[in-house]
């Protein structure tokens, strides 16, 4: 073991103004208030992305590509699959993030429940 090259690295500062994390007074607290509103924000959010994958389908679905252009028919079919397909994405993120903060807070409420239940 001592045929290895030592390496020098520097140790780590203890001086709280080296570091980059945040202290825990300046961040911020997580209650299930936060996590309600952060879960609206994303279901609204999610909503538009429904609304707009709807409404440019049904648009693609009414005006069809008119060429006889094997591959300009590919192409924008192409595209036309990728943008729908994008605003489907974000849907279904936007979808998850909403279900996971409504977890979260249904967990949070449960936890502090628990907690002031008197021990046996």
């Amino acid at each position: 073991m001592s045929d290895l090259p030592s390496t020098n690295l520097p140790e780590p500062s203890s001086h709280p103004e080296d570091t980059n994390s945040l202290s825990p007074d300046s961040q911020k607290q997580l209650t299930p208030l936060r996590c309600l509103v952060g879960a609206i924000i994303a279901a609204v959010l999610a909503y538009a992305c429904y609304s707009m994958a709807s409404s440019i389908a049904g648009t693609f679905a009414a005006k069809p590509i008119q060429t006889d252009n094997l591959i300009v028919q590919r192409i924008s079919a192409a595209v036309r699959t990728l943008v729908v397909g994008l605003t489907a994405l974000g849907m279904g993120t936007f979808s998850l993030a909403t279900l996971g903060l409504l977890g979260l807070a249904v967990q949070l409420l449960l936890k502090s429940g628990s907690s002031s239940l008197p021990k046996t």
